[in-house]
């Protein structure tokens, strides 16, 4: 409990320290737009304890790979929902994931996580383990801006990536207080309202958090099933405060852009040997090249995900240096688009209300100029066999790349 209540004072110190510092693209383009405030902040941790604890371990292939910023890769995504009842709002249904939340993260207890360095003392050994500290939930209102015109403002991207989504980075000297899963819900002036969420790459890759999200609103709509949706939820905001009472916490902005990205499933079961996938990865690295008419830094880092889930190794490649797979291979390479993945009609936390608009990103780190392939195992709750590969074909003036 101390250090949860030492970490959260760290995150809101950091905060504080943080407001005001530097200019924002979407606040310049935007300036008289009022920016959403933070109002709450808190954590959500497992129901039932992790026992026995779950470890994935964590490879790099170089020291230097630590401070080129691997930790900083996170995946984004922000789902807008209009108010589906009298009863329904942001604030409402962020109450009701202390619990709903808390159940689904006891079937994924790693997002509730923290990494930290292997126990033999090797610098390029690293682990998550599930010791169940808790995932990050902010709560933010937006009294100057309603959902229906946020999604019509041309400089909506960068306000989404600087206001919607939460991230503060993993701090490498005190890896096991820094969280790996942040969830924001961003209450509209009309009553709609936004859940953003902030995922590390080391523990998903797109489609594995978009199978969290869907188990997630099942647990949650399972239980408005089953209990008083008249009644709010115990863990109510405006039940411990009113709306402006205390200062609120400030937001972090940063200059982002958000060239594209693309998923490619390979139907067909292969070996995860370092060497195959290294082929693999060219072949969809060149077609990301051919269907987004932009070309792969030289550099890129793979983050290799083994068929257990217990192991990601993360590597230097260059492109130059991979040798060209079989043409066979190639014939079972498919795109994924983020509309078969189901999470404008499935991901919803009021039954039938599903989605009117999801945005999804990569973020590769704003001081990162090398691209990003990540190579992860099919799973049978994906819909999808084989592997998938998700390619982010970084140049030296791209951050941030949009599927």
């Amino acid at each position: 409990m101390n250090h949860l209540l030492s970490a959260i004072r760290g995150a809101l110190s950091q905060l504080s320290k943080m407001s005001g510092a530097g200019s924002s693209s979407s606040t310049s383009a935007a300036s008289s737009v009022t920016m959403p405030k933070t109002e709450g902040i808190n954590s959500v941790i497992p129901l039932k304890v992790t026992h026995p604890r779950l470890t994935r371990k964590i490879s790099v292939s170089d020291s230097d790979a630590v401070g080129s910023g691997i930790f900083r890769r996170r995946l984004h995504t922000v789902l807008y929902y209009k108010i589906a009842a009298r009863n329904d709002s942001g604030w409402v249904v962020a109450g009701r994931f202390r619990e709903s939340l808390g159940r689904a993260l006891e079937e994924q207890p790693l997002l509730a996580g923290r990494l930290r360095r292997a126990e033999d003392g090797d610098e390029k050994e690293f682990e998550i383990v599930s010791n169940d500290s808790g995932v990050r939930i902010m709560e933010a209102a937006w009294s100057s801006m309603t959902l229906s015109r946020f999604l019509e403002l041309k400089d909506r991207d960068a306000l989404e990536a600087d206001q919607l989504v939460f991230w503060k980075d993993i701090d490498e000297e005190n890896l096991q207080f820094c969280p790996l899963f942040y969830v924001q819900v961003t209450n509209f002036e009309c009553g709609g309202y936004a859940v953003g969420i902030s995922c590390s790459l080391l523990l998903a890759d797109p489609l594995g958090l978009v199978s969290f999200l869907k188990r997630w609103t099942t647990i949650h709509n399972t239980l408005l099933s089953e209990n008083d949706m008249s009644k709010l939820p115990l863990f109510f905001l405006m039940n411990v405060r009113r709306f402006g009472d205390t200062p609120s916490i400030p937001k972090i902005t940063s200059n982002t852009t958000r060239p594209g990205a693309k998923i490619f499933n390979i139907a067909k079961n292969m070996d995860s040997n370092e060497m195959i996938c290294s082929a693999v990865a060219s072949v969809c690295v060149e077609e990301a090249e051919r269907r987004l008419g932009t070309k792969m830094a030289s550099k890129y880092w793979l983050f290799l995900k083994e068929p257990s889930g217990d192991h990601v190794k993360v590597e230097a490649c260059w492109k130059e240096e991979i040798e060209i797979v079989p043409s066979s291979v190639s014939g079972v390479i498919r795109e994924l688009n983020w509309d078969e993945l189901g999470v404008s009609t499935e991901v919803a936390f009021f039954k039938g209300n599903s989605p009117v608009h999801v945005s999804f990103w990569i973020n590769i780190g704003s001081a990162i100029d090398d691209g990003l392939v990540m190579i992860s195992p099919s799973s049978s709750d994906e819909g999808c066999s084989g592997m998938n590969v998700i390619v982010v074909p970084a140049t030296e003036e791209v951050e941030e790349k949009k599927i």
